[in-house]
């Protein structure tokens, strides 16, 4: 049974500490594949799941997805209408995909996203449409970590876009919208902007935007087709486009998808501090017979026990956490120990 003694301030040390991993399955640090579901990606109708996102998956055989490719475009373009009906025309996948995603970052369905250009707002970009790459929310816990972003675009013999957020480049700033921070996407590795302009196209803005706190990616369409016409949607109105298949064999094409996740970590560290004089005498009510008296003579002149188990309990003397030692710790009146308790939350 259970001694209880009450921990001093001293005995009792708080912690945080800031822990990265890679965001993909089994802490693979890079997706150099793309696997999706041919159950999921399903484009028949307007309301099937798969024309609204595709799911990507890390391997062929298990069911992990790691992020999801979604399109959207403001008036609808690109996807099939959900009726025919006049006053419903141009509501499709593609624009409910839009609405959420503004709604999501600015807090209403009537602003737009803007993409900078090379001079700042006098040229800034306003596309009817953008590309959505979306990190399964179990894979980031807090937020993914700016400047570990990676992700590699191809086409079919042209090469590669390499992008990457600008947190480095920009000093760790950013602007703060109802997402959290967002970053711009610019050409170059690990944070690091190539070149000095945060702009490599200068007529149609920038490659997109990073929200690393919500966990996901703003594209341009219209930045990413000067480099990789294998990725230009197509807009025309309740059209069955399948516009973000085109964004996965892109990413496919690329072989390279590197981001990692972080979170914060808070730790309570209990030092259990056992006195010689403490913890030499048991209270198991087996070591008693009926009368009263020790079963067992040895625990009266040198009783020797041992410690298997720390017990943390609140004011109330109700146990809220439970400790185990790796193996039991010997104790008499000759010994004294230090245990140290971690309590993560």
């Amino acid at each position: 049974m259970a001694y209880l003694e009450s921990y001093n301030g001293g005995d009792v040390v708080d912690d945080t500490q800031r822990v990265v991993t890679s965001t993909w399955t089994n802490n693979v640090n890079e997706l150099t594949a793309v696997f999706t579901s041919s159950a999921q990606a399903v484009f028949t109708t307007s309301t099937s799941k798969g024309a609204f996102f595709i799911d990507v998956h890390n391997d062929a055989t298990t069911s992990s997805v790691q992020y999801s490719v979604a399109y959207g475009h403001k008036t609808g373009g690109g996807s099939l209408d959900f009726t025919n009906t006049g006053t419903a025309l141009g509501n499709s996948p593609s624009k409910v995909n839009y609405n959420q995603y503004r709604q999501l970052v600015f807090g209403d369905e009537t602003k737009n996203f803007i993409f900078p250009g090379t001079i700042g707002a006098t040229d800034a970009y306003t596309p009817d449409d953008i590309y959505v790459i979306n990190i399964n929310r179990g894979r980031y816990k807090n937020n993914l970590k700016t400047s570990t972003l990676n992700l590699k675009l191809s086409g079919s013999g042209l090469g590669f876009l390499h992008l990457t957020d600008d947190s480095i480049t920009s000093t760790g700033s950013a602007i703060i919208t109802n997402a959290g921070r967002q970053f711009n996407l610019v050409s170059g590795s690990s944070g690091i902007r190539s070149g000095s302009l945060t702009v490599q196209v200068t007529d149609s803005g920038s490659y997109g935007l990073y929200y690393p706190d919500s966990g996901f990616i703003i594209l341009n369409p219209a930045a990413i087709d000067h480099h990789i016409a294998e990725a230009v949607p197509t807009i025309t109105a309740n059209n069955n486009a399948k516009n973000h298949e085109k964004l996965v064999n892109v990413i496919s094409g690329g072989a390279s998808f590197i981001v990692d996740s972080e979170e914060t970590i808070s730790s309570k560290y209990y030092f259990t501090r056992i006195k010689n004089q403490d913890f030499n005498f048991t209270t198991n009510p087996s070591f008693i017979d009926n009368n009263g008296n020790l079963r067992y003579n040895t625990m009266e002149a040198n009783p020797k026990v041992f410690i298997t188990t720390v017990g943390l309990y609140s004011d109330s003397n109700e146990l809220v956490a439970v400790a185990k030692l790796s193996q039991p710790i010997a104790k008499d009146f000759s010994k004294e120990a230090l245990i140290r308790v971690k309590l993560d939350y």
